[in-house]
């Protein structure tokens, strides 16, 4: 890339690209932090294979940018400058920066970044770091090695796997030691791959990816604007900006020499293909808005586009029947249930202290001497207290497992896990609520906007139109809720939503015309049936 003489003191091997061409420009970009000497792209680059330990490991992320034309050599590099100082080098990245240019009309730059954050000191950050899965009151959480040394003292305990008969299960050692089980390994229970990097994650993620090139395209475009050129790139592909038209491939230095010597190249002849077809769509797109245009206004177009607006409603209507239906489902358990889970966590508690305090007691009757007779006396009856105490507490504790038809504590674990399932699958359903809501008003100004272009129109005709259509409309409606629901589908709840849609639309005769609406459909409905039996025959 950098067409020079490397050597990998990893494997010993000396690297030599000098006689590479087409080298306009190189660069090494380092951070406040970086050690100065990794200005010598050798010295950084064996720094990073030196801080790389397994065979997988990544080394560094390359981006490959192409420079416009537009541009002179001096502003390629401020605007590589630019952009690399802000979006890399200002983040704690090592940036290795090359300009190719062999037949000046591919002007493009490498640049290599390293993938490992730095601390302050200018040493590598770790990309994971392992993370154990401690418990406390039944609830699970993620801590590593440094945040479990703060959250023991907060009652968060790690996991162990023990034997309960013949399956091996997670939990703590004050649970195991309380019901007699083994301990099966010394390794506490951790997450699979370890937390990574916040740093190291952001880096490595999609969104962060699209900011980069959103970041090129905007510093690319100041330079083009500075320049005085009216040219401007944009990052986003063709169906982010909403065009049907299909995107050109890169063709490449060896389709252009083909195509400069005469000889037809595949990449070359598919991008003028493509070409010509997107100048077809463009004609096409245009051809149909000045239809659209003249149609708009007519009858059978406001019909149609009123009575689609209204299956539109129907469905989100539906939707929130339904969603309705959930949220009290949930809500409905998690108020019948939640007092009981509140009271087995109190008693969980409460037997964990006592235990402590017997096994406490029973250290210091050990360790008091025979002779002190009335010592002695005394933490017998505090033990036997205790143990009373205890019994009780876990008679309640195997009543309410029962209750929830578990046998053990992770059972109830388990139980507890589902209940904040249900609290999430809750908060889910309360956005998805607000957003089916706000669709239902989008849709019901889109309503009412079309009634006023339909305030001129024949009544009686664009009532006709629109009860011609509907028995299609309100089968496609069917069909699309029958496909997205399945087996949850519901008539009952089909039928409540078209009659809050007529009373959203003031329709007065709705009670009436839903009866004749859904004998058409199922009139429709027989209909297809019997047409599809009929070309099965044929």
């Amino acid at each position: 890339m950098s067409c020079s003489r490397i050597y990998n003191d990893y494997d010993g091997v000396q690297h030599d690209y000098t006689r590479k061409q087409g080298l306009v420009w190189q660069q090494v970009f380092l951070p406040d932090m970086a050690p100065s000497e990794w200005a010598d792209r050798e010295i950084l680059w064996n720094a990073v294979e030196e801080a790389e330990k397994t065979k997988g490991s990544r080394l560094a992320r390359e981006f490959v940018v192409a420079l416009p034309v537009e541009l002179s050599r001096d502003e390629w590099i401020a605007l590589l400058t630019d952009f690399i100082q802000t979006n890399f080098v200002a983040d704690g990245m090592c940036a290795d920066v090359c300009i190719h240019d062999t037949d000046g009309h591919n002007p493009h730059a490498h640049i290599m970044l390293t993938v490992r954050p730095l601390t302050k000191d200018g040493k590598w950050q770790h990309k994971t770091e392992k993370e154990y899965l401690c418990v406390r009151d039944g609830e699970e959480r993620g801590f590593t090695a440094a945040e479990f040394k703060l959250a023991q003292a907060e009652g968060w305990e790690k996991q162990y796997p023990y034997k309960v008969g013949k399956k091996k299960v997670y939990m703590t050692p004050s649970q195991a030691e309380a019901q007699g089980y083994e301990r099966i390994s010394k390794y506490p229970k951790s997450t699979k791959y370890g937390r990574q990097n916040p740093i190291s994650e952001r880096w490595n993620s999609e969104d962060q990816l699209a900011l980069w090139r959103a970041a090129w395209a905007n510093v690319t475009n100041r330079f083009l604007e500075r320049a005085g050129s009216q040219e401007r790139v944009d990052h986003r592909s063709h169906a982010e900006r909403g065009s049907d038209e299909q995107p050109t491939i890169h063709e490449g230095v060896a389709a252009r020499a083909l195509e400069q010597k005469g000889i037809i190249s595949e990449r070359c002849e598919l991008n003028r293909k493509i070409k010509a077809d997107n100048a077809l769509l463009r004609e096409l797109k245009s051809l149909v808005k000045k239809l659209m245009d003249a149609v708009k206004n007519t009858v059978p177009a406001i019909a149609e586009a009123m009575e689609t607006v209204r299956q539109k409603m129907i469905i989100f209507r539906y939707q929130l029947l339904h969603i309705g239906a959930g949220k009290k489902h949930f809500s409905d358990t998690l108020q019948a249930v939640r007092p009981d889970i509140k009271r087995y966590e109190d008693v969980a508690q409460k037997f964990k202290i006592k235990i402590q305090e017997r096994r406490i007691l029973l250290d210091e009757k050990k360790a008091t001497s025979a002779l002190q007779v009335f010592r002695h006396r005394d933490l017998a009856q505090k033990i036997a207290a205790l143990t009373e105490d205890i019994e009780e507490l876990k008679s309640e504790k195997a009543l309410l497992l029962n209750q929830f038809n578990c046998v053990n504590d992770y059972g109830m674990a388990e139980i507890k896990k589902r209940i904040v399932s249900m609290e999430s699958s809750l908060e889910k359903l309360d956005q998805q609520e607000v957003k089916y809501t706000d669709e239902l008003e989008v849709a019901l100004a889109q309503y009412t906007e079309l009634q006023q272009q339909s305030a001129d129109m024949d009544t009686i005709e664009l009532d006709t139109a629109r009860h011609a259509i509907r028995p299609d409309k309100e089968y496609e409606t069917l069909q699309r809720l029958q496909a997205a629901y399945g087996k949850k589908f519901d008539s009952g709840t089909l039928a409540q939503s078209r009659m809050d849609v007529a009373e959203m639309l003031n329709e007065t005769a709705e009670p009436v015309s839903i009866r004749q609406n859904l004998q058409q459909l199922q009139v429709h409905q027989t209909k297809q049936s019997y047409e599809k039996e009929r070309g099965q025959e044929r």
